[in-house]
């Protein structure tokens, strides 16, 4: 990144007086503040995983207990079944993990801790948030038009997703495919507001090493997605075309090719989940240091081993295609590149228990969830090398064992790490401070039961069962007392896990209106944004700040205090 000059300093500060006194609809529903945008994704992805829980419930009710009503919804039919697991894991990756994760966290932050009044593209912003909830809104609507939403899974695989007389919803396919293209748009845009930003509008004296992590994390991010989604656009243009005009891109009757959409998919889509994995793992980064009192052990090796995963994950995408017919031969070129991509990704989960190593410890709230997220995400981690592995892969693809990794790696990026930013960010969103008592209630609340949902699921997995099966009283080797008595376990865990979001739901509405105030900087913080108020005002700061340091000089030794603010002189 190139260092912000004094003359671009000046230009901020002379657009900062721009900042005039917005009205009601201003604020809230035309704005160009980086804050509010950012809410508004927060809270956009926030409606859509209740959203996604909601399904998640009734396919787990339906599995459990099959061929009775599920309260709340009724009978599931295998076609609502496919529909439900479809949007549920479109819904969970595309409207909550990358649109909080990403715009959320990275509209309200960037400018915030690099020392910038606002995003350099407001406009722009605005636009993509704008797209973002009409994308959400076409998928919803895909719901409830004429058998139902799209059940052809959240891959898309042609022919089941090309033609409406295999997934039979002809409707709803098209609409989940428009609402997908859609949403891409829209993160395109936020995407390139990010790295310009980062780039040309940090504080005086901010150089690219004094960027706090979780930026770093977010702009590569942004670049990643900017450089593998393109392919997939452009496959699901040629998919909606096979749907809607005939062509026939990827039907094999007529000399297309259902493979091509795979290598499609997967060149994005194995990217994708390092595109949501960095932005958690600089969250966690940032919540660590302030809770152990630590400097930030190896700092520019995590930067250099972030771009290292970026690059490596343009490389793994065909580990997703073991069983699909590919050459053998590359398979297994493609097992050497998915096993050397752990390698980077667990040098960063072993840094940051260097960085608690020694540390004077406090375990709020977001701490507990920053900890967690290592756990939890090591275990999803380490069972994916199974899954990298071809021959195993064989086994155990399209298993409950698959089902259990992917969740342990993406829950906690799309819930822990988000609880974790949440919890620590709030004062400064809201000017107001959580309950911390019922803070621990969710989260012992939530954790415990996520490991009776998934546990279990890898155990069935290593037995054989297979995914995307609406009733398991149809097989006869599936339906043995103690893998029903599991599928009962999880259930009841998922319910469980589902109720304890209830006093989250209540303490955060309760806390914005009602919780105690704080200042400036209540965790006692380095980094810019803990010198803005709390909530910032739109332009964030009456005097922009210098920065002379970098953003974990904690404990530093001959201090009076265990921080040290990047904007305080010496």
């Amino acid at each position: 990144m190139a260092q912000h000059s004094h003359e671009a300093a000046h230009v901020a500060g002379a657009s900062h007086d721009a900042h005039h006194h917005q009205n009601w609809f201003q604020k809230y529903c035309w704005s160009t503040d980086h804050k509010m945008i950012g809410m508004q994704y927060m809270f956009t992805g926030m409606a859509m995983a209740l959203l996604g829980a909601f399904m998640a419930y009734v396919f787990r009710m339906q599995l459990a207990f099959p061929g009775h009503a599920v309260p709340g919804f009724g009978l599931v039919s295998p076609g609502q079944y496919n529909m439900l697991i479809t949007n549920h894991g479109s819904i969970m990756i595309f409207w909550v993990a990358m649109p909080v994760l990403i715009a959320g966290f990275g509209n309200f932050l960037i400018p915030l801790m690099i020392g910038a009044d606002d995003m350099v593209f407001p406009r722009l912003n605005r636009l993509s948030y704008q797209l973002f909830l009409l994308s959400a809104l076409v998928l919803i609507a895909s719901l409830f038009v004429q058998n139902g939403g799209f059940g052809g899974a959240w891959t898309a695989y042609p022919p089941l997703s090309a033609d409406k007389h295999y997934n039979l919803t002809p409707w709803g396919s098209s609409l989940w495919l428009i609402a997908v293209v859609l949403e891409f748009v829209a993160f395109l845009l936020g995407g390139i507001n990010f790295i310009v930003t980062s780039m040309n509008s940090r504080a005086p004296g901010m150089k690219a090493f004094d960027v706090p992590i979780v930026v770093w994390t977010i702009v590569i991010a942004s670049i990643l997605f900017l450089a593998s989604v393109g392919p997939l656009v452009a496959g699901a243009i040629m998919l909606l075309f096979d749907q809607l005009l005939g062509t026939s891109f990827f039907n094999p009757t007529r000399g297309g090719d259902p493979v091509l959409w795979q290598h499609l998919f997967w060149f994005f889509g194995h990217p994708e989940v390092y595109v949501v994995m960095l932005p958690a793992m600089g969250i966690v980064a940032e919540v660590m240091t302030v809770f152990a009192r630590k400097k930030l052990f190896a700092y520019k090796t995590v930067i250099y081993t972030i771009i290292a995963t970026g690059v490596l994950s343009f490389f793994v995408w065909a580990h997703h295609q073991f069983v699909a017919g590919i050459d053998p031969r590359m398979a297994n070129v493609f097992t050497v590149t998915t096993l050397l991509i752990s390698i980077p990704v667990a040098e960063m989960c072993f840094v940051y228990i260097a960085t608690l190593y020694g540390g004077s410890i406090r375990l709020t709230t977001p701490m507990l969830w920053a900890l967690a997220f290592i756990a939890e995400f090591l275990i999803g981690g380490v069972t994916g090398i199974y899954l990298g592995s071809s021959g195993l892969d064989v086994f155990f693809h399209d298993t409950y064992f698959v089902v259990a990794h992917f969740h342990y790696t993406f829950f906690p990026i799309a819930i822990i790490a988000v609880m974790s930013g949440v919890t620590f960010w709030f004062p400064k969103m809201f000017g107001r401070q959580l309950n911390e008592f019922w803070g621990k209630v969710h989260f012992w609340g939530t954790i415990i039961p996520f490991n009776g949902i998934f546990i279990p699921l890898f155990i069935l997995g290593a037995a054989g069962e297979h995914r995307r099966i609406f009733d398991y009283s149809n097989f006869e080797h599936m339906s043995k007392p103690w893998m029903i008595d599991m599928r009962i376990a999880a259930t009841v865990s998922l319910v469980v896990m589902l109720a304890f979001q209830i006093p989250f739901l209540i303490n955060f509405v309760w806390s914005m209106f009602k919780g105690p105030k704080v200042g400036k900087n209540p965790w006692n913080a380095n980094t810019l944004e803990w010198t803005a108020d709390s909530p910032p005002p739109h332009g964030n700061w009456a005097v922009m700040p210098e920065v002379h340091r970098g953003p974990y000089e904690y404990s530093v030794p001959g201090r009076e205090r265990d921080f040290w603010p990047q904007d305080e002189k010496v």
